[in-house]
């Protein structure tokens, strides 16, 4: 992340600060490099101060060869610009290691030659000439006079490591962890060479220390210009810019000083967010890229802060339990007209600034960096967040299908691969309705036709009355009908086909001048906009003439139909008349029996088209038929290439977490969905639905669904490998076909089996479901800590964790996390703001019903009343801390 600056007196966040640690005055040159720069002393200062503005260096430490005074004329210059200044002065041991020594803001030149005074120098006037005091010797003194040194130069000819290398014995300086905390190295450590490397990485087993000596970058400035070198400055983590945490910054190096700027930030973050109204009215707070802990007594409104959040960005938990809570949070805190903003940088939408506010019982609303109304949501600029409240972990820890969620987000495929797996699964679904409704319609069709031997037998009883040859007319006159109705069906599906083809003509509204306007090759563009005008223009005069034959077509046709419909009639009146002649049977008269034979004829002539259609609808099953094995061989293809993306995937993790935790993957493992589905069919319970999970890995969907359709004594058979009661046999098997379909589409996700290393020391993994509560949302964390685009946001993280899995795994994890990803937790473990050195540390009180956050509360931990109010509020104070001497310098 690029170097920041704060136009502002408070200081909350703690950031990389650009540091010139060894700048010297204007006559070093001449006097100890034997040239000249050709500037007077205030040419030099002023240039010294435009190049620090320049290049954003915000702290410099004064330490000319054994003395102080050119310390003021350069602190006048700089301090009014904001620049803090460390005054001292480098000094020689008789060892002859350099040794460079800075001392607080403010310290007076007066004191520091009192300081100069104490070392014993052996000449005062020739100020190169070394000390009579050993290098440890010194550096005893000068911490003592509340200094702090580094060791200069190291690998040069004066410097600690080139001298005991060439035989200077120096080896228990190096390794006294009291008085050695620093050295200056001439640039990066991949350019120091492998003598002095490892060394300085503490690989030498000569030289080993328990901790590592921080290295720097501190060129000797004697030019302005020498401030531009790489090798001139360092970056150091600091809250307020000042000897303080300058301090603390060497007690946890490996967190708090870098040789270079950390790089741009390519992630989300959320940056400030400020409160209107309700329980956290008034409070502001400007949030770190990297680790941000809220903490305070119970009830002083962390829960509120992170449920607030979860508001405003409108994700609301999953389960009923945590999301009953947060509602009822949210209402009880922020209350009818709280209102929450927060500023937010989106990943997603290429490190954009946008600016969410909600205003209790509304919807969120978005605005752009320009101020504009976004028809963007919250989760269009952070859709991979993750946020939980208390207990969420646990929960999490229990949930097997959440549990392959988290992994998802690691798949190359991602999003993609998800959105065709849905879009199979949604055609698969389509695809069944329409086979359904296929069938249906067939066994209706089917139904029809089965009536007709029946009719025809009852057509043969009339035509043993003698009626056939005096009823001959009535079977074609019912056909002639029935072709009648056919005739009108065809006109009508032509104009169904003209609409439908003047509805599909091309649309080039779409490459209007306006919207071609500056494009690059906007002349191919509007010649296929032409292509398309000219298509449209043509097709639509058939489309008209089209119309026209049709109209024209109809209304011949509706002629003839009129002139068909008065010759029908005609016959049925000379019908009547015969049946009229007929004799009676059976006690009924002659014209009842006549028209039942004609009704029964009707019948048998509106029955025959079924007969095609059956064969039609036949064809059209075995389509579908055909499409749906298509379907699932591709669904099928889909679900196998998640696999083999999280088989890929979890072999990556596992060597990311080795050593914390193993994951294998079980492929369909996840029987959670076909567990619900059994459920809802009559006479299964969780009981009878015991043998899903005791099954092994030969229990799948196309098995499953293949031994219902051989049939019960099939599906028997399998009974001895998945342990089925004969009562679940019989219900599978009488499973209806719009069941059977439901069920073969079901996706029997894999599922991520997941062992947790609890030794302290060595290996030894244990499953999740035989791990304790705080061992399982140990291993869940691993989990969450790892690599995401978007913030985590937790409440409690703690909670049911064990606290040397806290101190060993997690904040280990987490400091390494921390550069790439931003976090948010609400804690009453110290380890986490403490040992994971959380940037910012907000500290919530609370009076007369409201929480109170204000600027002075918030802070890092070299801040000295965030640090005391650390040690107060987290583990029950200061003796809970003792053994934290190291950390907070008590």
């Amino acid at each position: 992340m690029k170097n920041e600056t704060v136009a502002s007196d408070h200081y909350t966040v703690a950031r990389f600060w650009r540091c010139a640690l060894q700048i010297n005055p204007s006559g070093y040159q001449s006097r100890y490099r034997g040239s000249e720069h050709g500037l007077d002393e205030t040419t030099y200062n002023q240039q010294l101060l435009d190049q620090c503005l320049t290049l954003g260096i915000k702290v410099v430490g004064i330490a000319d060869h054994g003395s102080v005074d050119a310390v003021d004329g350069l602190r006048r210059f700089l301090e009014p610009h904001g620049i803090v200044v460390f005054p001292g002065f480098e000094i020689a041991s008789s060892e002859k290691v350099h040794m460079v020594c800075l001392f607080p803001e403010g310290t007076t030149r007066d004191q520091l030659n009192r300081y100069l005074g104490r070392l014993d120098l052996t000449d005062v006037q020739d100020t190169v000439w070394p000390s009579r005091k050993t290098c440890l010797d010194l550096a005893q003194i000068i911490f003592e006079l509340g200094g702090f040194w580094y060791a200069a130069h190291m690998t040069g000819s004066n410097g600690l490591l080139r001298l005991n290398q060439d035989g200077g014995g120096l080896v228990h300086v190096w390794q006294n962890e009291t008085l050695v905390k620093a050295g200056q190295i001439p640039g990066p450590l991949k350019d120091l060479p492998a003598n002095y490397k490892d060394i300085v990485l503490n690989k030498n087993p000569d030289y080993r220390r328990a901790h590592p000596v921080a290295m720097l970058n501190a060129k000797d400035v004697a030019k302005p210009e020498d401030l531009a070198d790489s090798g001139a400055t360092c970056w150091i983590k600091m809250t307020r810019p000042g000897f303080e945490g300058f301090l603390t910054a060497f007690k946890d190096p490996e967190s708090r000083i870098r040789l270079g700027p950390l790089p741009e930030a390519h992630y989300s973050r959320l940056e400030a967010l400020n409160f209107h109204g309700g329980y956290l009215d008034g409070i502001n707070i400007e949030l770190s890229a990297h680790l941000n802990t809220v903490i305070g007594g119970r009830g002083t409104g962390k829960s509120t802060l992170i449920e607030c959040l979860r508001y405003v960005l409108d994700a609301p938990p999953l389960g009923l339990a945590a999301r009953r809570q947060y509602e009822d949070i949210v209402k009880a805190n922020l209350g009818a007209g709280g209102r929450i903003e927060l500023s937010v940088v989106s990943h997603v939408q290429n490190g954009r600034h946008y600016r969410v506010s909600r205003r209790y019982g509304e919807l969120p609303m978005v605005k752009d960096d320009r101020g504009q109304i976004s028809t963007l949501q919250p989760r269009d600029l952070l859709p991979r967040i993750e946020i939980y409240g208390q207990n969420e972990i646990f929960e999490l820890a229990r949930d097997p299908v959440r549990q392959t969620d988290i992994l998802n987000r690691f798949l190359p495929g991602g999003t993609a691969l998800t959105g065709e797996i849905y879009a199979v699964a949604k055609r698969l679904a389509e695809n069944r309705e329409k086979l359904l409704a296929a069938t249906r319609q067939k066994d209706d069709l089917q139904a029809q036709v089965g009536r007709l031997p029946k009719l025809t037998e009852q057509v043969q009883q009339f035509q043993l009355l003698g009626l056939e040859s005096k009823l001959a007319l009535v079977p074609k006159l019912e056909r002639e009908k029935q072709l009648s109705k056919r005739v009108s069906e065809e006109l009508d599906r032509v104009a169904d086909g003209l609409t439908s083809l003047g509805d599909s003509l091309p649309d080039t509204a779409f490459l209007s001048d306006k919207a071609l306007d500056g494009m690059p090759h906007a002349e191919v563009l509007v010649r296929m906009r032409c292509t398309l005008d000219v298509l449209a223009t043509e097709i639509g005069k058939h489309v008209e003439d089209f119309r026209k034959l049709h109209g024209e077509s109809t209304a011949v046709v509706n002629a003839q139909q009129t002139v068909l419909k008065a010759r029908l009639a005609e016959e049925s009146a000379v019908l009547e008349k015969v049946f009229a002649s007929l004799p009676a049977f059976a006690g009924k008269p002659g014209r009842d029996v006549g028209r039942a034979y004609q009704e029964l004829l009707r019948e048998i002539e509106a029955i025959r088209p079924s007969e095609t259609r059956v064969a039609t609808i036949n064809k059209l099953l075995h389509e579908l038929d055909t499409q749906r094995r298509n379907l699932l061989d591709e669904f099928a293809q889909a679900c196998d290439k998640r696999s083999e993306e999280l088989r890929t995937t979890v072999k990556k993790l596992n060597r990311k977490l080795e050593g914390k935790l193993r994951l294998n993957l079980k492929i369909g493992g996840q029987r959670k969905a076909l567990k619900e589905f059994l459920l809802l069919l009559p006479g299964l319970g969780e009981k009878k639905l015991a043998w899903i999970d005791q099954s092994g890995d030969d229990l799948t969907i196309p098995a499953l669904v293949q031994g219902i359709r051989d049939g019960e004594n099939a599906l028997k058979t399998l009974t001895y490998d998945w342990g089925m009661q004969n009562s679940v046999v019989e219900t599978l098997a009488r499973l209806d076909r719009s069941h059977l379909l439901e069920l073969e589409e079901i996706d029997l996700q894999d599922r991520i089996q997941i062992e947790l290393n609890v030794a302290h020391q060595g290996e030894l993994f244990k499953p999740l479901d035989q791990l304790s509560t705080g061992q399982q949302c140990t291993a869940i964390l691993h989990l969450l800590l790892l690599e995401n685009d978007d913030p985590l946001l937790m409440d409690q993280p703690e909670d049911n964790l064990d606290n040397a899995f806290i101190a060993e795994r997690i904040v280990t994890q987490l400091r390494g996390a921390k550069t790439e990803r931003q976090f948010l937790f609400a804690t009453h473990n110290a380890n986490i703001p403490v040992f994971g050195d959380a940037e910012w540390i907000g500290i919530f009180s609370a009076s007369d019903a409201h929480a109170q956050m204000p600027s002075e509360a918030q802070g890092s931990i070299d801040v000295p009343e965030i640090r005391e109010r650390v040690a107060e509020i987290l583990e029950g104070g200061r003796e809970a801390f003792s053994q934290r001497k190291e950390k907070y310098g008590f």
